[in-house]
């Protein structure tokens, strides 16, 4: 009983819309709204201040059954283009018709990094877009951006979804994060959207910030406010495959079903990699780096996984891997300088 119990009220929580969306004619993110079973498009309008504005594009799919509200956001790494191709391809793929409740897709936030092809930060304040959450308006472009994200985008859905990949200088193999939170009923989606979503090594990410105020990265954002959420990574070095491409569309696709967004059952993955750490190895100075392993390669303690040369060829450092655990990137470029990464290792939970 106690079992069956637990299941209707997850299922309850699932299926619950807010009271801002029920019965919703239409809904507005920035300048794009769309009346019941439409699609539109427009921009988040960031206003200039202590530096340049900006305008970040959204669509909304705004189904024509109610249901919840799903965000889907990329780019705030505007060089991690799997992610980017990912999201625009899903705004076209999805019609309203076929969709219970509305989906919030925005592909780009960090539009100058992929303008001018910077990897990590947006190139107009130097800041990442993934570190300045809830954000505010007398900061400057990403702090106002981050800002009007959380309310326009975060404030207005019921679960999120957070798409990254390898940057142009990471070689990534394809993982999920997953954030307990404590609360039972919201761990529970989250762990179903995130195995809903397929990618077989998932992150427990367990030190995330707490205070909603203070909440840095976006799915945490999400998190704090009580909404069940996830963050998903796949691409790598600056490449749009087909199979990280298809991993992303189908993975948000699949999150849909769980949701009773869209038709149909949803698969799981089965037997996924739970990595209860990650690992870093930093550089010590600068030089010319030479990886010896591959993205998803299985390490033991204290095997070499990299070196570093001068500008002549004499090694001045050797990468070891500091635990036994799976590499999830390793840096796809030769250059470094001190106090980069060179790669992360995943320490694998125990098997419960």
């Amino acid at each position: 009983m106690y079992r069956m119990l637990s299941a209707l009220l997850a299922l309850a929580l699932i299926n619950a819309v807010p009271t801002f969306a029920q019965g919703r004619a239409a809904f507005t993110v920035g300048t794009a709204k769309a009346a019941r079973g439409q699609k539109a498009t427009g921009v988040i309008e960031v206003p200039a201040g202590s530096d340049a504005g900006t305008n970040i594009a959204v669509a909304v799919v705004h189904g024509s059954k109610p249901g919840p509200v799903l965000a889907l956001v990329a780019g705030a790494h505007g060089t991690e283009y799997t992610s980017i191709i990912a999201l625009e391809k899903l705004i076209g793929m999805l019609d309203p018709a076929e969709v219970s409740g509305t989906v919030i897709i925005v592909p780009l936030v960090n539009v100058a990094s992929f303008e001018q092809k910077v990897a990590h930060v947006n190139p107009v304040d130097g800041k990442s877009m993934n570190r300045f959450y809830p954000g505010k308006m007398d900061g400057t472009q990403t702090d106002r951006a981050s800002f009007l994200i959380t309310k326009q985008v975060v404030e207005q859905c019921d679960h999120l979804i957070d798409l990254h990949g390898g940057d142009l200088d990471e070689s990534l193999r394809p993982y999920s994060y997953w954030t307990p939170t404590g609360n039972t009923e919201q761990d529970r989606i989250s762990r179903e959207m995130v195995l809903a979503f397929g990618l077989d090594t998932i992150i427990i990410s367990g030190e995330r910030p707490k205070d909603p105020a203070a909440s840095r990265y976006l799915e945490n954002t999400a998190t704090t406010r009580r909404k069940a959420s996830i963050t998903v990574e796949a691409g790598h070095a600056g490449t749009v495959e087909t199979d990280d491409l298809n991993a992303l569309i189908n993975g948000c696709l699949n999150v849909m079903r769980y949701l009773k967004m869209l038709k149909g059952a949803p698969a799981s993955v089965e037997h996924p990699v739970w990595v209860e750490k990650v690992l870093s190895i930093t550089a010590d100075q600068n030089g010319i780096f030479y990886p010896l392993v591959r993205r998803g390669t299985f390490v033991e303690k204290g095997m070499k996984v990299g070196y570093v040369t001068d500008y002549v060829g004499k090694t001045i450092f050797e990468a070891h891997a500091p635990a036994q655990g799976v590499i999830l990137f390793i840096r796809a470029v030769p250059s470094l300088t001190k106090g980069e990464t060179i790669a992360n290792v995943g320490v694998v939970a125990p098997e419960k």
